[in-house]
């Protein structure tokens, strides 16, 4: 059996990766994770837009755990092959506040004891009070337990530092954690922790551990300090993956794609599998799964032994301690099979536009005695409800437009007398169409048709303004020989004008054209080109090499604007900068620190274009 634990960062955007887009159904995607047990994190998602393929898909029974207040955010599942083991119970959350409706009885909860505020030691915030209660630590979506009888799973998604006023938050959450864990344990039940804690237990497990600047205070911060408590030898937990890979180097399984450090595999390892002592002569193997891609973190899995031979000599095999045969009517009310909307009883609004299920009216709705037919169509407009009586269809022929047919006949032809429109005159009860041959276009109108129209209006060239235009008169009104006169003068003057400023501006137009145009294009050429052109990249400054452009997404002032970095990869010792990373510590083999504003290099392009 192997039980899989993974942070997709969103379960909508892993089918746009490879392998997962060959996939025709989110099933495929759990058949090709090859794990009886199955937990997601980072869903981001909720119980209204999850798909029905997602939810309930044919051979796993699936558990969630939505965020309340915030729509695609945070979220965890466990997903549950029903061919190889059934959950007993499940629970959403750490504190035993969410319940489903109705609550859980005693039967159906999974310990009798829950975490509470009071008897933990927690961190004060800023203002420095502490929570009464954990509402709020498990109102994110971030924790589900299930029950599978030889152990208890707890599938987390720790809360992430994003800021020194949510560290509070994350300590307390793992608070929590930990004492839930050990109340199940002082019941005597086994326990395992699957997902992603976002602490790195070690300096083995940073990309920048083994820096002496950090390896010095690696323990100093209190998420790090309390995992390592936590863990064994000191604590109860004991990290399954690292103790068949106690030495192993750059074993992360999260990388900051934003820098693409996936590349170079400058990461950290941030999701474990956490066993209680009972669960370690089960333990087969554990590994991580780095080539699996589709989001920043990778899977990592453990596998469990079919059976295991105790110290006192017994064997025991796991189908036997494990409900594997078990009735899947009979299911935790939290599984997803027994939500409403996909127990047959509750329809959702999108099951009335999926591909095969159409609406059937009733045979006495006034939609059966109006169905399609070729004789008959229904209104587009139809909404059920009381329609005037109209027994007949009818082609309804719009009026010609009294405004366009005066504009069309003033500017028409004296020569050509404007066709006559068609003029309808229909009675408001009753429209009738005219016979089909009336409808065909004559071949007058084909020709016209046919004829080339005249083009509008765009960008005139630049000779047009120093040619001496035509006479033309407006089409619909007299105009007496002595206004044309008076007409051909102000055309001569504005041409005579134009001709004056062209030569005091010296535009080589003006200097006679066999001898001046071929320079002017191509200096023209020239200028339009270096306009253009896509901008250089310019040389980072310690290894000389062409810096690499990239955009501005966070929001503020500099959205959107370009910038240049070292194109070097990312890797331990890079150069953050002399802020963030001592010079004895730099490795120039990575990225340098250099940066520079796209518009800075544009302008002295620009420049020395100039100077040229």
């Amino acid at each position: 059996m192997r039980i899989l634990s993974w942070n997709i960062n969103g379960v909508r955007t892993l089918p746009q990766y490879h392998p997962w887009n060959t996939f025709t159904s989110f099933q495929g995607i759990l058949e090709h994770l090859k794990a009886d047990i199955i937990c997601f994190q980072e869903m981001k998602t909720s119980r209204s837009s999850l798909s029905r393929c997602v939810a309930i898909p044919e051979d796993f029974e699936a558990f969630f755990s939505f965020p309340q207040n915030k729509g695609g955010y945070s979220g965890v599942a466990v997903y549950a092959n029903s061919r190889t083991v059934i959950p007993l119970r499940a629970e959403e959350g750490l504190s035993g506040i969410l319940q489903p409706k109705p609550p859980l009885t005693s039967d159906d909860r999974i310990s009798c004891s829950y975490p509470c505020a009071h008897e933990i030691e927690l961190m004060p915030d800023e203002h420095g009070s502490t929570p009464s209660d954990f509402a709020a630590l498990d109102a994110e979506g971030r924790a589900l337990i299930v029950d599978f009888g030889l152990f208890v799973l707890i599938n987390v998604y720790c809360p992430n530092e994003t800021s020194d006023a949510r560290l509070p938050f994350k300590i307390n959450f793992h608070a929590m954690l930990q004492d839930r864990v050990q109340k199940l344990v002082n019941e005597g039940r086994e326990v395992v922790v699957v997902g992603d804690i976002n602490v790195c237990a070690t300096p083995l497990d940073h990309c920048d551990g083994h820096l002496a600047s950090n390896t010095a205070t690696f323990y100093d911060h209190p998420a790090r300090a309390w995992f390592h408590r936590w863990l064994s030898p000191i604590g109860c937990m004991t990290d399954a993956v690292r103790t068949f890979w106690p030495g192993r180097k750059a074993m992360y399984t999260c990388w900051n794609t934003k820098i693409s450090a996936r590349e170079t595999n400058y990461g950290t390892r941030v999701d474990y599998i956490l066993v209680t002592p009972g669960m370690l002569p089960w333990i087969k193997h554990g590994d991580i799964q780095p080539s699996l891609k589709g989001s920043d973190h990778c899977p990592i899995y453990i596998d469990l032994h079919d059976e295991i031979t105790t110290d006192a000599g017994e064997r025991l095999f796991l189908r036997d301690v494990l409900p594997i045969n078990g009735n899947r009517e009979d299911l935790p009310r939290l599984a997803a099979r027994r939500w409403e909307e996909y127990s047959g009883k509750q329809k959702l609004l999108s099951m009335f536009f999926e591909k095969g299920n159409k609406l059937h009216p009733p045979s006495n709705s006034p939609l059966s005695s109006l169905s399609p037919t070729p004789d008959t169509q229904l209104p587009r407009d139809y909404s059920g409800t009381a329609q005037p009586d109209h027994t007949q269809s009818a082609i309804v022929i719009p009026p010609s437009n009294p405004s366009l047919s005066s504009r069309n006949s003033a500017c028409a032809s004296t020569s050509q007398p404007p066709e006559a429109s068609l003029q309808s005159n229909p009675s408001p009860s009753r429209q009738t169409a005219p016979p089909a041959s009336s409808t065909k276009r004559k071949p007058s109108d084909n020709a016209a048709k046919k004829a080339p129209k005249k083009l509008k209006g765009g960008q005139s060239r630049l000779s047009s303004f120093f040619a001496q235009p035509t006479v033309s008169h407006p089409c619909s009104q007299e105009i007496s020989p002595s206004d044309v006169t008076n007409y051909q003068d102000y055309i001569d003057s504005d041409h005579q004008l134009a001709l004056e400023l062209a030569a005091s501006l010296e535009n080589p137009l003006s200097q006679g054209l066999a001898t001046s145009a071929t320079p002017s294009a191509s200096q023209s050429k020239a200028a339009w080109s270096q306009l253009m052109a896509p901008i250089q990249p310019p040389n980072c400054l310690v290894h000389g090499e062409p810096a690499k452009e990239h955009t501005v997404n966070k929001p503020g002032l500099n959205k959107g604007k370009t910038f240049f970095l070292c194109s070097r990869p990312v890797g331990p010792g890079y150069d953050k900068g002399k802020s963030e990373r001592l010079r004895e510590e730099v490795d120039h083999r990575y990225r340098c620190n250099f940066f520079k504003w796209g518009n800075d290099v544009r302008r002295e392009a620009k420049d020395k274009f100039s100077a040229s």
